[in-house]
């Protein structure tokens, strides 16, 4: 009874962690390390689920964290670091090969949410100041589809580009609306020292756009490799561009917007970019994201008519007037319908600058509960939507032209390559899958007349005598003498090559572009544990640094005893040819059969398969090989299981790899490669293409899907 009466008198587990500093802090890091994976799965931005997690955990819902001065700085750092973000990730290039149509399209997706914001601010009797920024809110996006169009290989199309492009007019100018209302909220304004803001508005951005872009150039250049300096700069930039904003009387966010603007051309898309996202994307931003959920009472939300009913007006002013800006585009611009769904799609997620503004708006009092409860919903349901409708109305947008001309050089390699012959990289650092990554390598280019480069990496130490290197370079020689014995017995020239690097995926990356090579071939590394999903395995990483394509193997058998080939295409409107080419030179080397297979719909009717199957065959024909591959076509309602189905008969099964950034150590995988990765029981080959084009959403499209089934170790 004694121990009874003691158990019932301990403190309930809440007030016990709430009395515990390094708690909060734990329960923190577990949200942001495993809820952001679950939300993944069910295909949600790992920033949606953070959200919730904080209005999950928070004072309104199991009171386990609270908006204690570590969170609400770290928050604040967060906020901040979410604003440089996603002014260093506009691609500045492709803005200025499309600024015109960039510019006008941006003004049509800004000014017509905008002018529907205010509208609905005056309906529900708010007054100017607060309709303008609901306006303001409504006018951003956040291009969370992405990985999506990329997968399709739809990116270069000019709707898209143009959609890209017209995100930094509208974050630029919500956050100027912002700076504004905060201004005029927060101080007594006349005529005079309205213009005044202004003119030292004008000030400020130019000082940081032209001084800043001038002082970064000019450190990077003379810091040379110094990456520590130039981290630290980057920082301070950051940091002290928000300070100035709030010394000339606006909000600091936009500071810091602007600051990743100017420095974005100097960092570019070094080491440096790979720190700075690094700590952001793993640290500050989720916490923000966690702290933002803390300011959500969902019950009192629920409960309340109002909020209901202005929440779906919020929702519903947002999918009109971004259709109407579509519409207004389609119009100037001539775009053709499934054009104009996409602009649309892509222009509806309200995520990095809205949620920012929202809670700076909230911070001042300028917006009650009920608007940030609002537009917080209308981030939930955009960046579910969006996504999903771009998903079906981009599958078909590029249609494929087949009067290009037809070229004999291989789709790896590039146009100053064609008179070199072809170099195909082959790391080794397993012994026992050597022998099959040698193989593969060797038909390769003895079908293509070129030679293969075995590359064994030393991992560098402090002092280049120690004796963990000499260990590592001798156990490299070893490997580079078996690797030329076996290629000596195949009939390839072989050029061993013994580099010393910090890490295995910078010294492969670095050794294939001084060597010029045409293809990497590796074998299959870990993708699971939490190292890989921190910072990327060596593929991840080797694919994303590479200039060229990277064939990465799961070999079950040795590659000269492959008879029957299998290449799945997804999507005939612009397809990849990089697999269909690999395979023909495989199937050439070893006298195989190679099938080229597109899965359609179970209700597809006999002519549109028989008019599938003349376009496939146009799309291979443009390789011009001497034996075209078998054509098939399968209508079955899951594309995944068809394949699987396929694949029983085939010894080898070439699959897409694409390759996407979207934060430190992620790769975009299609849901159907996932899915035949982790079940095919024959050989795998993916392959994966180097994309150029960074992404503009950072943690609010998450860490992308991980194949959890591969085989483990490092080739």
């Amino acid at each position: 009874m004694e121990l009874i009466s003691q158990l019932l008198a301990l403190e309930p587990t809440s007030q016990v962690l709430g009395k515990e500093p390094v708690a909060p802090l734990v329960i923190l890091l577990l949200v942001i390390f495993i809820i952001p994976i679950l939300f993944e799965r069910i295909r949600l931005p790992g920033s949606v689920g953070l959200l919730a997690a904080g209005v999950i955990f928070g004072p309104h819902g199991w009171n386990l964290l609270h908006q204690s001065p570590l969170i609400i700085l770290l928050s604040e750092i967060g906020l901040v670091y979410l604003m440089f973000v996603a002014g260093l990730e506009v691609d500045i290039q492709q803005f200025h090969r499309i600024r015109n149509r960039s510019l006008g399209f941006g003004i049509f997706t800004f000014f017509v949410p905008l002018l529907l914001g205010i509208f609905l601010g005056r309906i529900f009797h708010f007054d100017w100041n607060v309709s303008i920024l609901i306006g303001s809110l409504l006018a951003s996006y956040t291009v969370l589809a992405y990985p999506i169009i990329n997968r399709l290989g739809v990116i270069n199309n000019e709707a898209i580009n143009v959609t890209i492009g017209a995100s930094t007019f509208t974050d630029v100018g919500a956050l100027v609306v912002l700076a504004v209302c905060i201004a005029l909220h927060t101080k007594i304004y006349g005529f005079w020292q309205l213009i005044r803001l202004f003119n030292w508005l004008i000030i400020y951005s130019l000082v940081i756009l032209i001084g800043f872009y001038w002082a970064g150039k000019e450190f990077f250049r003379r810091s040379g490799d110094d990456e520590g300096n130039q981290f630290l700069f980057v920082l301070l930039s950051v940091f002290l561009t928000a300070v100035g904003a709030q010394l000339i009387g606006v909000e600091k966010i936009l500071g810091a917007f602007l600051a990743g603007l100017a420095v974005n051309e100097a960092v570019g898309e070094g080491q440096v970019k790979e720190k700075v996202m690094f700590v952001g994307n793993v640290v500050f931003i989720p916490i923000f994201f966690v702290n933002l959920g803390l300011l959500i009472n969902l019950s009192a939300f629920v409960n309340s008519n109002d909020n209901l009913k202005l929440t779906l007006f919020i929702v519903f002013s947002l999918l009109v007037s971004k259709f109407i800006a579509a519409l207004l585009a389609k119009l100037f611009y001539r775009y053709n319908w499934r054009e104009i769904l996409t602009m649309w799609s892509l222009s509806l997620p309200q995520v990095n600058v809205t949620l920012a503004a929202t809670l700076v708006g909230y911070r001042s009092g300028l917006i009650n509960t009920e608007i940030f409860n609002s537009v917080v919903v209308l981030m939930f349901v955009t960046s579910g939507l969006g996504p999903l409708i771009t998903s079906k109305v981009a599958l078909g947008l590029t249609t494929l032209t087949v009067k290009e001309e037809r070229s004999t050089t291989p789709p790896y390699q590039k146009p100053e390559q064609r008179d070199s012959p072809v170099t195909i990289v082959v790391p080794v650092y397993n012994p026992q899958t050597q022998q099959y990554l040698i193989e593969m390598a060797a038909l390769l280019a003895r079908q293509a007349h070129g030679r293969i480069i075995p590359l064994a990496i030393a991992t560098a130490f402090a002092h280049m005598d120690a004796p963990q290197l000499n260990a590592s370079v001798q156990r490299s020689e070893r490997l580079l003498a078996k690797a030329k014995a076996l290629s000596r017995v195949l009939g390839v020239e072989a050029e061993p090559l013994l580099r010393i690097d910090d890490a295995f995926a910078q010294g492969i990356s670095r050794a294939s572009r001084e060597q010029n090579a045409s293809l990497i071939v590796m074998g299959w590394g870990k993708r699971n544990g939490l190292r890989a999903r921190l910072f990327g395995n060596v593929i991840d990483k080797v694919i994303w640094a590479s200039h060229c394509p990277v064939a990465v193997t799961r070999l079950v058998d040795s590659p000269k005893k492959i008879q029957r080939i299998l290449v799945p295409i997804e999507n005939l409107m612009a397809p990849s040819l990089q697999p269909v080419y690999f395979a023909q030179i495989l199937g050439e080397a070893n006298q195989a059969l190679v099938t080229v297979l597109n899965v359609c719909d179970r209700r597809t009717s006999s002519s549109k398969i028989a008019w599938r199957r003349s376009q496939l065959s146009l799309i291979v024909s443009r390789l011009a090989m001497p034996n075209p591959p078998e054509i098939q076509i399968i209508a079955h309602e899951n594309v995944a299981q068809a394949i699987l189905q396929a694949a029983r008969l085939y010894d080898l099964v070439v699959l897409p790899f694409l390759s996407n950034r979207t934060s430190p150590g992620g790769l975009a995988i299609s849901d159907v490669t996932t899915e035949l990765a982790g079940q095919l029981t024959c050989s795998i080959v993916m392959l994966g293409e180097p994309q150029r084009t960074p992404t503009p959403a950072v943690m609010a499209t998450g860490v992308a899907n991980t194949v959890a089934t591969m085989s483990e170790g490092i080739t």
